[in-house]
């Protein structure tokens, strides 16, 4: 690599690198770096706050690097308290490994698999025992745990820190250890962590790995970063009619960071972009309608964003019915309609269904529901929000 092209990488999209000159002479010396990202299996899905960090990591295994996939099923048991102030619930083996394999197919759309090690916590943690983690344990002290921003909110304010979410970081530092990590990928929340690892790996005579952090993507609703659990995400698997659809919702001035963190249009367009808005010379739906063909042609293809295109202006602009739609069968005419929609995935609890419904964001037929157990006809056409539109097939209809 050479000095333009380590700026290139280095720079755009980038929060934060420890420690950005050594990671710079490791890059010139032409090392095949080994890049480590760790990932906790609590959910199925990714969404394209994480995709920030793939897409680097893409890029470099374009120049030739070695990424090394952690699949975090020992930790995901545990619960880990990263930015969020409360625990996360423990999870059972059986539905870590479910969730992994999912996370992995969607990974895998952004990330080289022929380039990918992938390792599981378990190749170490699982012959861990009682004095291997004392051992680990003593080398940290309480203070510096303390010190982890999160930690010490709640500590300050009398709220219970559990002695497992301690534990936490040095299991994920010891993963560093185990596969000599060069650099490690995430989020500026996983700061501590990281550093957390590069001081381990001091400590058991290897070279301190190098933390590169990238910025926290700003979900939809433009206040918070992207996460499932505030429905301000873009699921990486969603339909391309519904990444295409939501993005049409990101706020203006969003717009731009979208674009830097989640295509490769060039810095010269970007910076033509801004100059654009700034002075108003440019619809904001225009960038956002180009920003949705980038995402689904990068998750999909050129027809699908081509096709996502067409129905977003079909739907939203001309307030026609999409063509295409899903069916699905019901045994009943008046089904509980909370169930319904948990079961088809179009809402992820009955507490989200009944406060969609009893906000007025469920229609059939064009008029909205006012009820949990409205009279459904054969062929009647179910909207659930702004994007999801489905048939109904009475069975036996």
């Amino acid at each position: 690599m050479n000095k333009t092209e380590i700026d290139r990488l280095l720079k755009r999209g980038v929060a934060e690198i420890i420690v950005e000159d050594e990671l710079r002479q490791m890059l010139l010396s032409g090392k095949k770096l080994r890049l480590k990202e760790g990932f906790d299996p609590s959910s199925p899905d990714i969404h394209l706050g994480h995709t920030v960090a793939l897409r680097k990591l893409r890029q470099f295994q374009e120049y030739g690097h070695q990424v090394v996939l952690i699949v975090a099923d020992w930790t995901a048991q545990i619960g880990d308290p990263t930015g969020v102030s409360i625990t996360r619930p423990m999870l059972t083996m059986e539905k870590v490994k479910s969730n992994a394999q999912t996370y992995m197919e969607q990974f895998f759309k952004i990330v080289d698999k022929s380039k990918t090690e992938v390792r599981w916590q378990s190749e170490w943690f699982g012959k861990f025992g009682l004095g291997d983690v004392i051992k680990l344990a003593s080398k940290f002290t309480v203070a510096q745990f303390l010190a982890r921003d999160d930690f010490n909110k709640r500590y300050t304010e009398g709220r219970p820190i559990a002695i497992t979410e301690f534990i936490y970081p040095l299991l994920q530092a010891y993963d560093s250890v185990m596969v000599e990590a060069d650099v490690e990928f995430g989020g500026t929340d996983q700061k501590f962590n990281f550093l957390v690892g590069r001081e381990l790996q001091g400590m058991m005579g290897q070279r301190p790995q190098q933390c590169f952090m990238m910025p926290l993507l700003v979900g939809t609703d433009g206040s918070h970063k992207m996460s499932k659990s505030l429905g301000n995400y873009i699921g990486v698997a969603e339909p391309p009619e519904q990444i295409y659809g939501k993005t049409m919702s990101v706020r203006d001035d969003l717009i731009l960071q979208y674009f830097e963190l989640l295509t490769d249009i060039s810095p010269e367009e970007l910076e033509n972009f801004r100059k654009e808005m700034e002075e108003g010379h440019v619809n904001p739906m225009v960038l956002k309608k180009r920003l949705g063909r980038e995402l689904v042609k990068q998750l999909y293809d050129e027809k699908a964003a081509a096709e996502a295109e067409g129905q977003f202006e079909k739907v939203f602009q001309k307030q026609e019915m999409p063509d295409t739609m899903p069916e699905f069968p019901v045994s009943e005419t008046a089904p509980d309609l909370r169930k319904l929609l948990v079961a088809n995935k179009l809402v992820g609890s009955n507490s989200e269904a009944a406060r969609l419904i009893n906000q007025g964001g469920v229609k059939i037929d064009g008029e909205k529901v006012t009820g949990f157990n409205p009279t459904l006809k054969d062929g009647c056409i179910i909207q659930v929000g702004k994007l999801k539109f489905f048939k109904i097939r009475i069975t036996g209809a």
